[in-house]
């Protein structure tokens, strides 16, 4: 039994905005109600795939509210607030937590680059500022340093509310030593979409999605069949999906996946800059792409 239920499938869901630029929190709204319609079991405020770089904290927290109130209690709502400072990493954790967040995600800090020894005294500090469950974050991409296995190993068997981690990191060896090594109640979650099937067979809990946004049914009929032995079934499903896990990054994220929602209609595309919307040539690739999967 996990010591957190956030599901197999948790999308790290795009923040809606007006022309203007300003949050449209009756879209933030619509747009949770729908993707935990259409197999999200939890979703993730406030990320990357958020926009968290370009968001002020008001707006993380009212953000936090419409969704807490949209889903009600269908899903669990998890907000990033990771910061490379502790201090900051903390003020945050804890207003989320007073705010009712089911739980938050904490990213290893970024571009000071600490030590192991310091990645645990970062997360240690922010365990014991909060109750709430806390999700690590490994994304060595974006923040220039790795936690290694040994590393999230201590910060899982010390504290009982250091309960999963997002590993955004495509090497599958530190998966299985991961898996090897941490409490069996502590969650393996992937953090990109194409390593989910992967990941599913060294015994990751599910995925922390981008693709989910669109394709939140077949993420979850995939890593559901994966799971009942229908390996092969899983398999042709993720071979489908592929080629859009693959597109969706065809430039910065979450420009392609907002396209995508424009597309079928759930909300407009606009970003923030510096984020910048997709050319007339991006558009009508990742629109035929997405075509063709409808045919499929």
């Amino acid at each position: 039994m996990s010591r957190f239920e956030a599901g197999e499938v948790i999308t790290a869901m795009v923040t809606p905005f007006t022309k203007e630029g300003n949050v449209d929190y009756d879209k933030a709204a619509e747009l949770a109600s729908y993707l935990i319609e259409n197999g999200s079991d939890s979703l993730l405020i406030a990320a990357t795939t958020g926009e968290s770089p370009t968001l002020t904290h008001d707006e993380e927290i009212e953000l936090l509210s419409t969704v807490k109130r949209a889903i009600k209690n269908d899903g669990k709502v998890i907000m990033s607030t990771g910061s490379n400072s502790t201090d900051s990493a903390i003020k945050y954790a804890k207003a989320a937590e007073k705010e009712g967040a089911d739980a938050i995600l904490s990213v290893v800090p970024y571009y000071n680059k600490p030590s192991q020894d310091g990645i645990k005294a970062h997360f240690s500090a922010i365990a014991q500022a909060v109750k709430i469950p806390v999700i690590l974050y490994n994304i060595p991409s974006r923040t220039g340093v790795e936690m290694l296995p040994e590393t999230v190993k201590y910060l899982a068997e010390k504290f009982e509310n250091i309960v999963a981690i997002k590993q955004s990191f495509p090497d599958l060896d530190k998966v299985s030593e991961m898996r090897d090594i941490c409490p069996e109640d502590f969650d393996i979650y992937s953090g990109d979409d194409s390593l989910t099937l992967p990941m599913l067979s060294l015994g990751a809990k599910g995925v922390i999605s981008v693709a989910s946004h669109i394709y939140g049914e077949e993420l979850k009929s995939m890593i559901e069949d994966f799971k009942s032995g229908q390996v092969k079934s899983a398999l042709n499903m993720h071979m489908i999906l592929y080629p859009m896990f693959k597109k969706l990054f065809m430039t910065s994220n979450p420009v392609p996946i907002k396209a995508a929602l424009s597309k079928i209609g759930i909300i407009k595309d606009y970003v923030r800059l510096p984020l910048v919307i997709l050319n007339y040539e991006q558009k009508a690739e990742l629109f035929a792409l997405m075509d063709e999967i409808e045919r499929l």
